[in-house]
């Protein structure tokens, strides 16, 4: 899709024909880093532990395995599964048969799931023991040739409807602990995922072997990953390859933690987990780590987590939060940004640059904010409504551009929705600015800003200031019609546990950021915000429900 023809230098002689393959990051980690641990959750819930050599000599059974079964180049084999060891496992044997690993969202709705796996064509798909009514219910379609159950118990205890089901610890047992992995086409797709966006049906991305090694460079660059990290994802690994994060720290001969099955209602085994593996690398969403902080503030014993870095993405950071993290636990909550499109972490907020070294106090703590810098080599701009792009003053906003070797160029087999592809460049649908500093500032969604008088408010912000205020928890800000102004904003809110709020609590917090015209005409105080299936807030749902 490039819109110009590349120039042609003079020829090199290095092998430039040698293709990047992602199980090629695993037998780096097994050779060179063998001894080091991977600790995970069995089925039951306890802790066990591993390491690389023995993943590798795992991961080479399960692909004599797959492959027996019948599974081929090119097929594509959903997996329904939690953050576990036989995931992990997965995420190297498929792509190394040239297969695709297609992660199916188990939060997805029955409708949307049956249609992810039709509309991308899977063969098979392994099903973790605990997800199979899920599964089930998606069983009639055409395209699925068979089943298959990754479980603990051996194979034949656990009754399921699913037809002819195997079970792969038990095709696996007899298999080879060495396997001769075949150099694969770097272009092929070594994963695919399906975005989960509040409209229309969800949108097919296949990530080749070259995007996710590009991908994992860049990662591992901004992460500063080295063998001596320990990574804990907390992210499904069913949503964007849990952001490239357990790719970064192979990468890297890391330590990993893989926590199994988890909720939000009980962070409890991975808030230790943080501290009795001695965790430096997380990720997730706000709606997971406000708990986790919540249990830390509770516990009876302080922690000291001033090695932990988590990168926070999904929605931006409450600045309550990343204070909140330091003062108890001493861990640095780094704002991400990304998205399905983009493989996903596209920039990482660190406040390292040595221009920032005499930077205010209060400026530095509102510069944590910020998305970040663009991670190495994505192309990002600024472009206005009416096609201009824009300078980075930190002032002149627009939609944010992206274009890269991990930023996908088109949608699987969905034609009608080109138009979010312009000249090689993804747009993003995001709003946002870049400062002199190189710093990229999202201000809101093309569909979320809110037009009142010919002025625009940014929802984004709103929310974030709203959760300046200790006493709440959640904050939502959409824009309703109005005859008078076009539109106006009105917060959704919900109180900390243990406090109380009102539409003066709120407008007060929000009278030093914002104009009196800009404060919201309404504040509606509620018990829990809608969110989508990866934990953003579904403001369409929002609006619909105000219009009612």
């Amino acid at each position: 899709m490039r819109g110009d023809p590349m120039l042609t230098g003079h020829p090199s002689t290095m092998a430039d024909d040698y293709q990047l393959n992602v199980t090629t990051m695993l037998r780096h980690a097994a050779r060179s880093f063998p001894e080091t641990e991977i600790v995970y959750r069995d089925d039951r819930g306890a802790w066990q532990r591993s390491n690389y050599a023995v993943e590798y000599g795992r991961v080479a059974q399960m692909a004599h395995a797959l492959s027996g079964l019948g599974v081929a180049p090119g097929d594509v084999v959903g997996v329904l599964d939690w953050n576990s060891r036989r995931h992990l496992e997965l995420y190297f044997a498929l792509p190394g048969l040239a297969a695709t690993h297609l992660q199916l969202n188990i939060k997805l709705s029955r409708e949307d799931l049956a249609y992810v796996v039709e509309h991308s064509g899977a063969q098979w798909v392994v099903v973790d023991e605990s997800l199979l009514p899920l599964a089930e219910g998606i069983q009639d379609a055409e395209n699925i040739k068979g089943w298959i159950i990754a479980s603990d118990t051996p194979g034949g205890r656990t009754e399921t409807s699913l037809p002819n089901p195997v079970y792969l610890e038990d095709l696996m047992i007899d298999e080879s602990d060495s396997y001769d992995w075949e150099e694969i086409e770097e272009s092929s797709a070594a994963y695919a995922g399906y975005t989960t966006g509040t409209t229309g049906r969800p949108k097919g991305i296949f990530y080749s072997h070259r995007s996710v090694c590009v991908h994992s460079w860049a990662l591992h660059t901004a992460l500063s990953f080295t063998h001596r990290d320990c990574l804990m994802p907390v992210t499904p690994m069913f949503h964007a390859m849990t952001w490239g994060f357990l790719h970064a720290a192979v990468l890297a001969g890391s330590k990993v933690v893989m926590p199994g099955q988890y909720a939000a209602s009980d962070v409890g085994p991975l808030a230790e987990a943080l501290v009795d593996e001695g965790v430096t690398v997380s990720n997730g969403s706000p709606a997971i780590w406000t708990p986790i902080l919540e249990y830390f503030r509770a516990r009876a014993e302080p922690v000291d987590l001033s090695g932990l870095r988590v990168v926070v993405a999904g929605s931006e950071p409450a600045l309550a939060l990343m204070k909140g993290f330091k003062e108890a636990a001493g861990a640095d909550i780094v704002h991400g940004y990304g998205a399905s499109e983009t493989s996903p972490i596209v920039a990482i907020n660190w406040l390292r640059k040595r221009s920032l070294d005499d930077m205010a106090e209060a400026d530095w703590w509102d510069l944590k904010r910020s998305q970040g810098l663009p991670s190495a080599g994505t192309d990002i701009k600024i472009m206005s409504l009416d096609g201009i792009e824009q300078p980075h003053d930190g002032v002149s906003a627009g939609e944010v551009y992206y274009k890269g070797p991990y930023i996908t160029q088109e949608y699987f087999d969905r034609p009608e929705a080109a138009d979010a592809f312009e000249d090689g460049w993804w747009r993003s649908g995001d709003v946002g600015v870049i400062d002199p500093n190189g710093y990229l500032k999202l201000t809101d969604r093309l569909k979320d800003v809110i037009k009142s008088g010919g002025e625009w408010i940014s929802s984004i912000d709103m929310e974030n200031a709203i959760l300046d205020n200790p006493a709440v928890a959640e904050a939502a800000v959409i824009g309703v019609p109005d005859e008078k102004w076009d539109e106006r904003p009105v917060a959704y809110v919900v109180a900390r546990e243990g406090n109380t709020v009102d539409a003066d609590t709120v407008r007060t917090t929000l009278s030093t950021r914002f104009a009196k015209w800009q404060l919201p005409d309404r504040v509606v105080v509620v018990d829990e915000l809608p969110r989508t299936s990866v934990g953003k807030l579904n403001k369409k749902k929002l609006r619909s429900d105000d219009a009612v």
